[in-house]
């Protein structure tokens, strides 16, 4: 490829990335910045060789890229250079390049981080230990007092607790049961599962009362309102859901990205369109 051709692609990397919305996302947004470039979907199973992949990405022609399931841990273990969030949490959603080396970020740290506003909780209830889990649990680094993990698998919970020691937390693990429980007394409850998605899903911690300082963290997006985030409306609790998350960490990518401010209010406008159409 002539080492003289603009970078002009941005592509979303996962093994279902055409499945994703993050094309119809951002290419309208860089049409109305008069931006050239495009963004493109990249499925990259599981079991694909990542050193082509990695490769393709230091061409000449490539921005960055977003990465998603299962590729976030490569991402991380991939990039020349990596943030804080990334080395802490072991994943990276974008891979950024500079010349012949890639840097690695972690937006979603980042969108939860904004989204929760610096808050100190006094007790944070993760239900589901997976990457969001990972990430919500970087962005409370020294503002969580004590954190209950619970998931279907119990490795995966044990090493979200291993994560969260690493980080100086007060961690603990526990059945889904004494999880939800425990969740009618925390301050904060994160649904990094996929309950929601069904439209006649309950509420992930059963539905009782919360306490009236509590703030729900839904991961999930989807076309109606999560039976979580209604539950925590009904109780007239903060919250923010799955298009809350998506805004944010587009929205982090935007000075990483050097885009026009004004991208911020265009990611909002276009999130609402493909939410109203979903």
């Amino acid at each position: 490829m002539d080492n003289q051709t603009p970078a002009s692609r941005l592509f979303l990397i996962g093994s279902e990335a055409s499945q994703a919305m993050s094309p119809g996302l951002w290419n309208p947004v860089l049409e109305q910045l008069g931006s050239s470039w495009a963004y493109e979907a990249w499925d990259v199973p599981r079991d694909v060789p990542m050193a082509g992949v990695r490769a393709r990405l230091l061409e000449s022609d490539v921005v960055a890229a977003n990465v998603t399931m299962p590729h976030k841990q490569w991402a991380a273990q991939a990039a020349d250079v990596a943030t804080e969030a990334v080395r802490l949490s072991g994943a990276s959603n974008l891979l950024i390049r500079d010349g012949r080396r890639l840097a690695a970020h972690n937006t979603d740290v980042a969108a939860v981080a904004k989204l929760l506003g610096g808050r100190h909780q006094r007790h944070a209830v993760m239900l589901g230990a997976g990457g969001a889990a990972r990430a919500a649990l970087v962005a409370l680094k020294g503002l969580a007092g004590r954190v209950t993990i619970s998931d279907r698998d119990p490795g995966a919970a044990r090493q979200l607790l291993a994560l969260g020691a690493s980080l100086g937390m007060d961690a603990e693990t526990a059945t889904w049961a004494e999880a939800q429980e425990q969740a009618s007394r925390a301050s904060l409850i994160v649904n990094a599962t996929p309950v929601g998605k069904g439209s006649d899903d309950a509420p992930v911690w059963g539905g009782g009362r919360l306490a009236g300082d509590a703030f729900v963290y839904d991961f999930v997006y989807a076309g109606h309102v999560t039976g979580t985030i209604a539950a925590a409306r009904d109780q007239g609790l903060c919250c923010a859901d799955g298009w809350d998350h998506l805004r944010a960490q587009a929205a982090a990518m935007i000075p990483l990205l050097d885009l026009a401010p004004q991208a911020d209010a265009l990611i909002q406008r276009t999130l609402a369109a493909i939410r109203t159409k979903s």
